[in-house]
């Protein structure tokens, strides 16, 4: 296979009639969705070259998946822009994406307007950019010059000095790693994805392309839904849900809320959830009211194309136990490297964990200088020119062999002349009963260590307990309760978000 499309092309032969992807007020079958695709394709195959981006201004629906699908047709790759972000930012991504055009929709028309009329990107509105007949032979010359090394899409993240970075997919990438994620985790025909990520966060690759491969449905939750619980349950009852490929932080807002005491969604019987370390008190609350369901913790950033390794959780862990973040999907090899670039191989060994397979995405988007930083040649391996990605996260393998998480590199800080990681200070936090959610940062300024939690223990009580789990010199310097952590679009804990907080009431 060389492109995406021939999933979505065999599965609307297969199943023309039944539902791809649909939310509140709209729906599509395969048939229609690769029918109004192809419509799409043939509109954009006149403005869009081969290998260009198409940038989508505007929230998921069904309609907006056949546009998506209609730039890949066209022989172009998507990128999708959080509607909430700032105007530089939107601006910060258009200059990286260079798009041949940007589609919005009316609902978002003013806005767009207001950013992209005096750019020089073109603005069209999705309701104007679907061609009244499909023209296979303009398709059919697109198809015949792609290869699978081409772009399919473009996700931005903030990394750590917050400038957008474009995470760039290729068409090969995906079609390796979705059978092996299905594979992995179960998804069959069978399954209705109850859709939590937006499509501009990689999370949303493994509900629309399990889809498109193997039939299943993706029934896409409201935005608004995730701060209002007895809705929420009530959505995925009443639809049927099987699957949530959900980020952590929904979750915990589930499990804060005590939303299965007023529903249980029993047709759920795969959760599968990543972003974050899931503290086991939270999941505990799912397991025991989804008792029969399959519950997977999955590891892995946007630049290894979703995941790189999973853990299905066989049993209820403890609040002074860790879940395990597992062993890499098929054809996907985990490498951890020291600070001397050796690699680790022995248990409990900590060392930066580095993924190698032909899921690694293609680099950053127009940033040749941060790609090379990332991806490069295993320094470990002299013999052949392996490319590997550093991923800048700490982990280690422990006595069975299963790939641990610690934290963030950039999250290992000295502090009082110690070398502590932040994440320890957090897991330490999440323990207790009390704390639903916990956030550490490092005031580097004023060199103190800085706890945000939400929960309903007291803050003496909570740095009380900590004392009991940590030694003194990681005890925090000060401590404050939230009512709710503030997220990121993607659904973690925005701790530049906390920080920018802290400095606030600092003046």
């Amino acid at each position: 296979m060389k492109n995406v499309l021939e999933w979505l092309e065999a599965t609307s032969e297969r199943l023309p009639n039944k539902t791809a992807i649909a939310d509140e007020v709209s729906s599509l079958t395969f048939a229609e969705l690769k029918e109004h695709a192809q419509a799409y394709g043939t509109y954009l195959a006149d403005k869009v070259a081969p290998r260009q981006a198409v940038a989508f201004y505007l929230e998921k629906s069904p309609e907006v998946l056949a546009a998506m699908f209609g730039t890949v047709y066209a022989g172009g790759f998507y990128s999708v822009i959080d509607t909430r972000h700032p105007a530089s930012r939107v601006q910060a991504i258009c200059e990286t994406l260079q798009p041949a055009l940007v589609i919005a929709d009316e609902e978002h028309a003013e806005r767009a307007h207001e950013l992209f009329d005096e750019s020089p990107w073109e603005l069209v509105m999705l309701e104007d950019a679907r061609a009244q007949a499909t023209d296979a032979q303009a398709l059919a010359a697109v198809r015949a010059q792609a290869q699978d090394i081409d772009p399919l899409y473009a996700i931005f993240t903030s990394g750590s000095t917050g400038t957008p970075k474009g995470v760039l997919v290729s068409h090969r990438s995906v079609l390796d790693f979705v059978p092996a994620f299905d594979a992995a985790v179960g998804i069959t025909e069978d399954d209705i994805h109850g859709n939590q990520a937006p499509f501009d966060y990689d999370a949303s690759v493994k509900d629309v392309y399990s889809s498109i491969r193997c039939g299943s449905t993706v029934q896409i939750i409201p935005r608004s839904y995730f701060v209002k619980p007895t809705q929420l349950m009530d959505y995925l009852a009443d639809h049927e849900c099987t699957t949530l490929v959900w980020a952590v932080g929904a979750m915990s807002f589930v499990s804060v809320m005590n939303a299965f005491d007023y529903r249980v969604p029993t047709t759920v019987n795969k959760v599968l959830f990543s972003g974050e370390v899931m503290p086991p008190k939270l999941l505990r609350y799912w397991m025991k009211s989804l008792p029969d369901a399959r519950y997977v913790n999955l590891y892995g950033p946007t630049e290894t194309t979703c995941n790189c390794t999973y853990f299905v959780v066989d049993r209820p862990y403890t609040d002074d136990e860790q879940i395990p973040i597992g062993r890499p999907f098929d054809n996907e090899r985990i490498i951890l490297l020291d600070e001397q670039d050796h690699e680790v191989t022995e248990p409990m060994a900590r060392g930066e964990i580095c993924v190698a397979g032909s899921t690694l995405t293609m680099g950053y988007l127009g940033d040749a200088e941060r790609t090379a930083a990332a991806y490069m040649l295993n320094p470990a391996n002299p013999r052949w020119p392996e490319t590997i990605y550093r991923t800048g996260d700490i982990g280690y393998r422990n006595e069975a062999g299963e790939l641990m998480y610690v934290s963030r590199k950039d999250n290992q800080i000295k502090h009082l002349g110690q070398r502590i990681e932040l994440g320890d200070i957090e897991a330490a936090a999440l323990r207790l009963d009390g704390v639903s959610q916990a956030c550490c940062i490092y005031d580097t300024r004023r060199g103190k260590l800085r706890l945000f939690y939400a929960g309903d223990i007291e803050k003496d009580d909570l740095v009380e307990r900590l004392h009991e789990l940590l030694p003194p010199y990681m005890i925090p310097n000060t401590t404050r309760r939230l009512e709710q952590m503030p997220l990121t679009s993607s659904g973690k804990i925005d701790r530049k978000g906390l920080a920018e907080f802290r400095r606030r009431r600092a003046k």
